[in-house]
């Protein structure tokens, strides 16, 4: 048994949640997080807040903390296969915002947040090259982040209009945690996305990934698009209107995933009401899972 899957019955269950970042919650039309747990708690009984070390936690997430209701953190500034991006200065302000929101766990895309040194604001985002040394020095960059935070650290599988490599994006996730002796956060409209444009099925590659390493599932809606010269591909938005592929995945990532300990449901730029129906669903197929059991901490 490897150290993760020995040391993933003591993570917390969190249940459903909700995601946000600095400054989300004030644009026009964002979710209201105190109004969505007014009207439904069990949707809201964890926040995944994204942090940018540069900027800190906003008024809302400060807010969260002080209510002392489970919270993640999901790092926006890191490039895990770069040694050098976790720095002294960095690793002292994840700490410290970490240790603010009592965080679960930390997470993030394993991607390419930044090209050349890190500066802020930067979040670009690219998806990781699907080759085996890219996944052996993320799961260096995993191994070094733990150690250096005592927390578990949850790599997610990006989104993208093209990905590189000649791996398919669960063997490479595979093999980033077994370099990386951990658990991942996958997330569903990423993999569908993926899926798409390669050509595949929603489900392709799922028998034969290890799911016990799934703890955080991600769900979010998407939007077709047509680019230059007929191009098509999915962009991610975080709308409410969900693939039917990515539906196929969260059902098959439920059924299999026996450590799941939290789902989000990305939705920080809706109204309270249009997400209902998404939360509803949510619950229908978690009906009887034990991460249910946090229902309206």
């Amino acid at each position: 048994m490897s150290g993760f899957l020995s040391r993933v019955g003591a993570l917390p269950v969190l249940g459903v949640g909700v995601s946000t970042e600095y400054g989300a919650a004030a644009a026009p039309g964002a979710l209201d997080i105190a109004g969505l747990r007014a009207v439904a708690p069990h949707n809201a009984a964890f926040l995944e807040v994204g942090v940018e070390v540069a900027k800190g936690l906003d008024a809302d997430a400060r807010a969260w903390a002080a209510s002392g209701r489970p919270a993640t953190y999901h790092f926006l500034d890191l490039n895990l296969d770069e040694p050098e991006d976790q720095d002294a200065a960095w690793l002292d302000g994840v700490r410290a915002l970490a240790g603010a929101l009592g965080a679960a766990w930390i997470c993030g895309d394993a991607g390419l947040w930044h090209m050349g040194p890190r500066d802020r604001a930067h979040m670009m985002l690219l998806p990781p090259i699907l080759e085996p040394d890219a996944a052996a020095a993320m799961g260096a960059g995993v191994q070094a982040l733990r150690a250096a935070t005592g927390l578990e650290v949850l790599p997610e599988n990006p989104p993208g209009a093209v990905f590189v490599g000649r791996m398919h994006l669960l063997d490479w996730f595979a093999r980033l945690c077994e370099a990386g002796d951990t658990g991942m956060l996958l997330d569903a409209a990423h993999l569908a996305i993926f899926q798409r444009s390669r050509g595949h099925a929603a489900r392709t590659g799922l028998d034969g990934f290890p799911l016990e390493r799934v703890v955080e599932l991600h769900i979010a809606g998407g939007v077709e698009r047509v680019g230059p010269g007929g191009f098509g591909y999915v962009e991610d938005t975080h709308a409410v209107d969900v693939l039917p592929e990515t539906w196929e995945i969260v059902e098959a990532v439920v059924a299999g995933a026996p450590n799941l300990r939290a789902v989000v449901f990305e939705c920080e730029r809706n109204r309270v009401e249009e997400t209902l129906p998404v939360f509803a669903r949510i619950h229908a197929l978690l009906r009887g899972h034990p991460l249910l059991g946090r229902g309206a901490a």
